[in-house]
């Protein structure tokens, strides 16, 4: 495993005063990033509760993962910096590094790859599933459905105070999402499931699940798109703890089975706030339409009275640069440049980066393409509808949350979670019977 470093208490001590009285609180100090004020006994102390919607000053758990510095534009997974990863390794290599701490060796690696792609075949019963849902039902509904049904399928791993039984969920999680991910597409356009193959790799087997077609061709997958589609996996593993990795511990804090968790993290991913921001981008592009209507939507977006806002540009953590973007820029173009599509979109996603780059207002403001940018663009030119943009993400993830959720099982300080309320609500009032109100 990693190397993790024991948080320190500092000699310094935060004091909080309420009237008359202070109270003195512990400062921790982790491996990097800013120090947190220990809080666990405010209450107790003080009968006070902090008060901080959306959880954006609090820690809420202890964690050895992902590191995010968001005004230096820096990602860290276990240490290693997003962009060497993503240049150097793959998906494979990198959910070992999630999972395990440490980088595989070539015989770790091996096996990791083998163990996984033998766990891709999904239970022939939960074919059944999809025959359940409208034709027109979002995948996104059907990746919740499908996905917390698992439980029901491989229920001979849930002891979750068992390693080995934790460990195979996990396998089974990161194997089978790509497969019920490319049946929710197939699904859709009404094709048949495409089974997966042992002798492609997993970027490989999953596009090849889910634009191939039985029995008619035996389509090969082109090279660069699997890279792109191997760069964006990498690019979404995991992002610290935003709101669906905080949803996914959120559900383990109080012991449900591993397929329930991620399933509740796909619910949270859902939101166009958060995992649909790539949907967004395209429909954006789509509301601007051609290159020559862009002067029009830039104005738009450069008044402060107009509501438009342009989608992909700019990130709430990251303050100067998104450095997924940095990587996926390249990937897009050379996407582009192989597929020589003549898109109208895409030409006007291309010139909106130019303008992105060399406008004072859009650098002023820090307003650069972000990940969902790049990604929605080779999403688009492979021939994904948007719809299944956020399932992709969701793919991605999966190894991110169940880390995190196997970090989050054997951390002794680990309770379940309960959020407090500042009430504003009517206080105690008595009952009036119908006829009197």
């Amino acid at each position: 495993m990693t190397e993790k470093f024991e948080k320190t208490i500092s000699d310094k001590k935060a004091t909080l005063t309420i009237g008359e009285k202070s109270y003195e609180f512990s400062i921790f100090g982790g491996s990097v990033g800013p120090d947190v004020i220990d809080i666990r006994s405010l209450y107790a102390q003080t009968d006070h509760f902090t008060y901080d919607p959306g959880f954006t000053s609090t820690a809420s758990c202890e964690s050895t993962i992902t590191y995010i510095d968001g005004d230096k534009g820096e990602l860290l997974y276990r240490g290693y910096p997003i962009n060497q990863l993503a240049e150097n390794s793959d998906f494979m290599e990198v959910s070992y590094l999630l999972l395990n701490g440490e980088l595989p060796s070539q015989e770790e690696k091996d096996k990791f790859v083998n163990d996984i792609t033998y766990h891709t075949m999904v239970h022939d019963q939960l074919n059944r599933f999809f025959s359940g849902f409208r034709r027109d039902a979002h995948p996104m509904a059907i990746m919740c459905g499908v996905v917390g049904a698992m439980s029901a399928f491989y229920h001979d791993n849930q002891d979750i105070s068992d390693p080995e039984q934790r460990k195979i969920a996990s396998y089974r999680l990161i194997a089978k999402i790509p497969t019920i991910a490319a049946m929710a597409y197939k699904y859709s356009v009404g094709q048949p499931f495409v089974y997966p193959r042992n002798d492609l790799n997993y970027a490989e087997n999953f596009l090849h699940m889910t634009f191939g077609v039985p029995q008619c061709e035996d389509k090969k997958v082109n090279p660069i798109l699997a890279d792109a589609m191997d760069k964006i996996f990498i690019l979404h593993a995991d992002h610290e703890q935003n709101a669906s990795t905080s949803t996914v511990r959120l559900a383990g804090s109080s012991g449900a089975n591993p397929f329930a968790c991620i399933a509740a993290g796909i619910a949270s991913l859902w939101g166009p706030a958060h995992g649909g921001a790539n949907e967004a981008c395209l429909n954006m592009l789509e509301e601007i339409g051609t290159v020559d209507r862009i002067p029009e939507f830039v104005a738009k977006a450069k008044d402060k009275n107009d509501p438009f806002r342009l989608m992909g540009f700019g990130h709430r953590v990251y303050k100067n640069f998104d450095p997924r973007a940095t990587v996926l820029q390249e990937s897009a173009h050379k996407v582009l440049k192989e597929l020589n599509i003549d898109d109208p979109l895409l030409d006007v996603a291309m010139e909106l980066e130019r303008i992105a780059r060399e406008d004072p207002y859009f650098i002023e403001k820090k307003l650069y393409p972000n990940v969902d940018f790049y990604s929605g663009i080779i999403l688009k030119a492979m021939g994904f509808p948007t719809s299944m943009f956020t399932v992709l993400f969701a793919l991605a993830r999966t190894v991110g949350w169940i880390s995190q959720w196997s970090e989050m099982i054997v951390d002794p300080t680990q309770k379940i979670g309960r959020p407090r309320q500042l009430f504003t609500g009517s206080t105690e009032r008595k009952y009036k019977d119908i006829n009197n109100r």
